[in-house]
């Protein structure tokens, strides 16, 4: 899954920002683009289609060490929202090694949460992988808004496997960067692993 450049000496990480339209996965990396130092990010790249955007950059953590003398650098993705752009969440789930399903707490959402997770699995299983053999975790945003889905209710429904989870506000930032550690953190450990 991962790509290693050997004249670079860099292992590429793609990371996978998943969820129903509207929920949160631009606002997130939007953040992290804006947070992150200019001299070790990529150009954000936007391919826009009539009612949703792809975003994608890459960036190259300063703190995380090598492996076996690599550099990690991560790319990360979001996907259209829409179901009717299944095939380019396709395209944009191929290579994957690790996902961050974008979870809208509200509670007229909670019907596009379960539809778009259970497509995340489809997808997958339609390319050959595992969703419990890749490293993801789970965000639920926009819990700053008046009519929520209680956290407990919400982990009943979309993390039955109890993989990691985060409260988050993605428009202010809170939460946005504890999901993105969390899912590096697995992402390495996968890593590791195959060395």
């Amino acid at each position: 899954m991962s790509f290693i450049n050997y004249s670079s000496r860099e292992i590429n990480c793609k990371i996978v920002y998943y969820g129903p339209g509207l929920c949160g996965k631009t606002t997130n990396l939007q953040f992290i683009y804006k947070k992150t130092n200019p001299e070790h990010r990529g150009k954000m790249i936007s391919l826009a289609t009539e009612t949703e955007r792809t975003l994608f950059f890459d960036f190259l953590p300063l703190s995380l060490g090598d492996i076996k003398g690599f550099k990690t650098r991560f790319h990360l993705y979001t996907v259209p929202g829409q179901i009717f752009y299944d095939a380019s969440r396709k395209l944009i789930l191929k290579g994957v090694d690790g996902i961050v399903f974008v979870a809208d707490s509200q509670v007229e959402r909670m019907d596009a949460n379960i539809e778009s997770f259970e497509n995340m699995k489809a997808n997958l299983k339609e390319q050959c992988y595992d969703l419990a053999n890749i490293p993801y975790i789970i965000q639920y945003n926009k819990r700053d808004l008046p009519n929520v889905v209680p956290v407990v209710e919400m982990k009943k429904v979309l993390n039955v496997s109890g993989v990691p989870d985060f409260e988050a506000v993605a428009a202010t930032g809170h939460g946005v960067f504890e999901t993105l550690k969390a899912v590096i953190k697995l992402v390495l450990i996968e890593l590791k692993k195959g060395t």
